[in-house]
């Protein structure tokens, strides 16, 4: 005849792990049988670096903690090129503008689901215009001169004539300025129109400066001639 020896642990707990001994009766002999539980915790995240904003060329040291039963993994995931760096620690030397993104770090023991949380890193910049050009006007006619500038954060824009004069809107010019460029708009071109302009990008790490002209288009003339 069998008998089966059981303990019953309800909401077992870390607390609980260890040895434990079953005795009984065989036969008028004592037996004794030894059973070691072990307990698993899922890994999980218990702190990790805030967001974060630096100057282009800072270095970034990020860390990402987790607990678990067994000693869980740490990895961390570069989300725009997908990268891994494995460890609680990512250090990135003199950051580049373009390594600004989401960092997610996941962390697994192979007990239950992983955990993961992100970090965004924010890389500030001074402006850079990327986008000049000359452009031909009619008389009477619209015309536009765009400067665009990418920086971080975004650029306040200014315009100046060629004696260095503020440009300011009036019925005839507008200034639109929006998150990475600014129009100078034109509704009505006149003679006083035409000349060199200068877009004045800036934020607080430094400035930009680029000029462009409004030069008057000639309406194609055709003549003819008789023979």
């Amino acid at each position: 005849m069998r008998s089966d020896f059981s303990i019953h642990i309800n909401k077992v707990q870390v607390t609980d792990e260890g040895p434990y001994t079953c005795t009984f009766q065989a036969n008028n002999k004592p037996r004794i049988t030894h059973v070691y539980l072990i307990v698993q915790v899922p890994a999980r995240i218990v702190n990790i670096s805030k967001n974060v904003s630096v100057n282009e060329g800072e270095n970034v040291n990020l860390y990402c903690l987790a607990v678990g039963r067994p000693e869980p993994t740490v990895t961390w995931k570069d989300q725009k090129y997908g990268l891994v760096s494995d460890g609680e620690f990512l250090d990135i030397t003199e950051i580049k503008r373009q390594q600004a993104e989401d960092y997610e770090c996941i962390t697994n023991n192979g007990v239950g689901a992983s955990d993961q949380r992100k970090v965004k890193v924010t890389v500030n910049y001074p402006p850079m215009i990327t986008d000049v050009k000359n452009m031909p006007a009619h008389l009477g006619k619209t015309a536009i001169l765009r400067c665009e500038a990418m920086a971080v954060p975004p650029a306040s824009f200014e315009w100046y004539r060629d004696d260095h004069r503020p440009v300011e809107s009036d019925n005839t010019l507008r200034i639109k300025n929006e998150k990475t460029r600014s129009l100078l708009l034109f509704t009505n071109v006149t003679e006083k129109h035409f000349g060199n302009y200068t877009c004045f990008a800036s934020n607080r790490l430094g400035a930009s400066n680029a000029s462009m002209l409004l030069f008057r288009k000639l309406s194609k003339c055709t003549s003819t001639q008789n023979n």
